[in-house]
């Protein structure tokens, strides 16, 4: 059976388990029913499946001629958010879309009985959102012999409208800086013999605001948690915790404003008295470009929509830990397809919705992509 016929005659199976997948979110390394439930949905289709003690990632393959692999990959995991007054795991970035779409890739090409030139590698990622389930899933030799490698993500209507995909998503790099802030305290009607760590985090904000760096490359550092220890309001407070999210849309201009964030809290120190201590926590890499990956998506979406729903890129101020491949494995040519689904408010958003048609057409163009890679 041709594997795009398969994707058609199963079109209510597979909107089925997007649903299942959605019903089931689960947060980072905490993904133990999402993996089971596509661990058996290959199993049953015939396909060996490799997983793992410590986490709940999963690679399959369909053998090939060479050794050489193309590789598929999904991420699995769901944000945890507030949802109508309820703190609860949400998929609102599309993750259970993105695994609903690579494991159809994989049963389709499965059931059409194709021997594909090169293997094909099919990757469930966990952990995500939180960053690390990339650097996880290479630990385990998920990218050995790749020479490409292919992801999708569905994106807002404003960025690609519905019925368009396009060949690359240009993520930008993304960092959460975390710290504390030692100060003095003292009674609250002798500011004069404390430093208040909550006036020396006022100070921080300020001084983050004023970062000027000299690029047109887009970038953010702002202040998003801060909390005291303090008990008394009539105590000058010792203790701040802070978090920063930092953004820049190359890893490039990322460095230089670690650089220019670690001058800042100096001066803050100098000018308050304080003790700041900081550490990057989370940081993910910019997209690097590959030429020869976004050829073959081009053509799979010109297969499967027409030439004239083709996006070259689609830039993004968001973070994606899909980047960590390449960035670890300089000169292999991978990019993630950027997939139009009338999706609004936003990603993210815990009301996030899109027109499940996409999956469809998104299942077979990531298909004709690895077949397409496997060609080369």
């Amino acid at each position: 059976m041709n594997p795009l016929q398969f994707i058609d005659q199963n079109k209510e199976l597979l909107l089925n388990t997007y649903h299942d997948l959605h019903l089931i979110a689960e947060p980072s390394w905490e993904e133990e029913k999402t993996s089971c439930y596509i661990v058996e949905r290959l199993k049953n289709a015939g396909l060996r499946v490799k997983t793992f003690q410590d986490h709940y990632g999963i690679i399959t393959e369909i053998p090939g001629q060479s050794e050489k692999v193309v590789a598929l990959r999904a991420d699995m995991d769901a944000l945890v958010q507030e949802v109508d007054g309820q703190v609860l795991p949400n998929h609102s970035c599309g993750h259970d879309a993105h695994s609903t779409m690579v494991l159809y890739s994989a049963l389709a090409i499965a059931a059409s009985g194709i021997q594909p030139k090169h293997t094909l590698r099919f990757i469930f990622q966990p952990a995500e959102e939180k960053g690390e389930g990339a650097l996880k899933m290479m630990e385990e030799g998920a990218l050995d012999n790749v020479s490409y490698l292919f992801g999708v993500h569905l994106r807002p209507s404003i960025e690609v409208p519905y019925m368009k995909a396009s060949s690359a998503i240009v993520h930008g790099s993304a960092g959460t800086f975390k710290g504390t802030i030692k100060g003095v305290q003292a009674h609250a009607s002798r500011p004069q013999d404390g430093v208040n760590a909550i006036e020396a985090a006022a100070l921080l904000v300020q001084r983050l605001k004023q970062i000027q760096l000299k690029t047109e490359t887009p970038y953010s550092i702002k202040m998003t948690q801060l909390h005291t220890e303090n008990g008394a309001t009539n105590v000058i407070p010792e203790t701040a915790i802070f978090a920063l999210d930092a953004r820049a849309q190359s890893n490039e201009v990322m460095d230089v404003l670690k650089t220019s964030t670690q001058d800042v809290i100096e001066q803050t120190m100098e000018e308050t008295g304080s003790i700041i201590n900081w550490a990057v926590e989370e940081l993910v890499p910019a997209a690097e470009l590959n030429e020869k990956a976004m050829e073959i998506t081009v053509s799979a979406i010109t297969e499967i929509i027409g030439d004239e729903n083709v996006l070259s890129t689609c830039v993004s101020q968001g973070g994606e830990d899909f980047h960590f491949y390449t960035a670890k494995y300089l000169g292999l040519a991978a990019t993630m397809v950027g997939l139009g689904c009338d999706l609004s408010p936003g990603l993210h958003h815990p009301q996030m919705k899109f027109n499940l048609n996409a999956l469809i057409y998104g299942s077979k163009i990531l298909t004709r992509t690895v077949l397409l890679a496997s060609e080369e």
